[in-house]
């Protein structure tokens, strides 16, 4: 017999709501197969089963809110069954609402106004002031999950306006956001254009609601209708206060891999045989910009109202894409003390584990600079926009070998390399183009001329 109960889900993670029982008492469960689902604030999380055998009790039942720890449910061995005990595993997020995340602790707001941030879990940032009817809800008897308290606070929501399509008509997650929806979509045009004044453009808080009048798009018979998930909803959200927190820039330089190659090519079937998986050039890159960063360390820090925070470590957010449906970004923990296979075989677990839903709420958060390696899809240029509230995001465009010129013999002449796009968008808030520029030819110099052999 073995007692179920609530894991720690994440460093500041307290407690949970079940959300789902995937099993009802009486029925045989698998070592390993998924047993609950718990609500956090930091995401929807698939529970399995710490052994095999027949779920005897449910202590907690669906809508309930419990601390860390706490036994809700028991499991037993099912009758002449020898009991298999389930592998310590990483706790699966259903529905990370991420694209990126990315300092464990939050920035604090401006001296003026406090931002309006979106609802995001791996980019925890100020949050916008609460309402006082709405405080007052949220300290009322019903059950709101941590993740529907987190996003009325948010928006500024008053709960009593909202309706539940859970259990025993609980407030979901899903509800708060269609509610949400709703607001924007009711929300009135303007009458006439804003009035722009000098003293009022620095310190206004962005906002991250949809568009009042957003363009109205008629349906013919030709036309698909496919409904936008709530992980894209989120996104475009958190891209849309992105996009107004940071005055976003592009710089980029051309990388000739050629040296990288000369290693790479040596060395990949041994390095695959050892470790496998492939030797692919990102590992090369991850290290030339943690290196570079020691160079140009405003690089990896965050703006705190008028305060740059430059981060002493380098958290490395490696953007990861999981199968189509949204963007997890595990980071790769102080990344400047690591050589280039322990950052190579980081990298490799991180992204299989966030493909498969394995990976646990405190790998995808507090990174302070994020790779997103596009060129492995094919892309020659990408302008990303940056994690909140980091300073810049690097992408690695594709890699195809092309005419280059070279010095050979006192002379010039052409031949074939590997070359590819290094494109970064940075915050001109906290630097200007020359210190961007300097960062991204350091990593070029550092990928085109180190000896990497010696990495190895």
């Amino acid at each position: 017999m073995a007692e179920v109960t609530l894991p720690q889900l994440g460093e500041t993670v307290t407690e949970g709501t079940i959300t789902r029982w995937f099993k009802k008492v009486g029925d045989t469960v698998a070592a390993d197969e998924p047993l609950f689902e718990v609500s956090t604030d930091k995401v929807d999380t698939e529970v399995p089963s710490p052994i095999a055998g027949v779920l005897t009790e449910i202590r907690v039942p669906e809508g309930e809110t419990v601390p860390v720890g706490a036994v809700i449910g028991v499991v037993g061995v099912a009758s002449g069954a020898t009991p298999v005990v389930a592998a310590p595993v990483a706790v699966a997020p259903v529905a990370p609402v991420v694209v990126a995340p990315v300092v464990a602790a939050p920035a604090a707001p401006a001296p003026v106004a406090p931002a309006v941030v979106a609802p995001v879990v791996v980019a925890p940032v100020a949050v916008a002031p609460v309402r006082d009817n709405a405080l007052a809800t949220l300290k009322d008897n019903r059950l709101l999950s941590p993740v529907v308290r987190r996003l009325v606070a948010e928006h500024n929501l008053n709960v009593d306006g909202l309706i539940g399509t859970g259990p025993g008509g609980r407030i979901t997650r899903e509800d708060v956001l269609d509610h949400i929806d709703k607001l924007a979509a009711a929300s009135p045009a303007p009458t006439s254009q804003p009035t722009v004044t000098a003293t009022a453009t620095t310190n206004a808080p962005p906002s991250n609601q949809a568009p009042v009048n957003p363009p109205v798009v008629r349906v013919g018979q030709r036309d698909e209708v496919v409904a936008l998930s709530k992980i894209r909803q989120i996104t475009g959200a958190h891209m849309l206060m992105s996009q107004a927190v940071s005055p976003h820039a592009l710089s980029m330089v051309e990388v000739d891999y050629s040296n990288v190659d000369a290693t790479r090519l040596r060395l990949k079937d041994e390095f695959k045989e050892a470790e496998g998986f492939s030797l692919t050039y990102l590992p090369f890159i991850s290290r030339a910009v943690v290196d570079a960063i020691g160079d140009f360390p405003h690089m990896n820090a965050s703006i705190s109202g008028t305060d740059l925070i430059v981060h002493r470590y380098v958290d490395l957010g490696i953007a990861v894409d999981v199968n189509g449906q949204g963007l997890l970004v595990p980071v790769v923990r102080s990344a400047e003390g690591k050589r280039l296979r322990a950052i190579a075989r980081e990298i490799s677990d991180l992204a299989v584990r966030a493909k498969t839903r394995k990976i646990t709420p405190d790998e995808i958060q507090g990174g302070t600079f994020t790779i997103s390696n596009n060129g492995s899809a094919g892309s020659v240029l990408t302008m990303p926009i940056i994690n909140q509230p980091q300073l810049a995001i690097l992408s690695t465009d594709a890699i195809v070998r092309k005419p280059v010129v070279v010095n050979s013999d006192g002379g010039e002449s052409i031949a074939i390399h590997p070359v590819g796009n290094l494109a970064m968008s940075w915050d001109h808030r906290a630097f200007d183009g020359a210190y961007a520029a300097g960062f991204l030819s350091r990593i070029k110099e550092i990928l085109e001329t180190r000896d990497w052999s010696s990495e190895f």
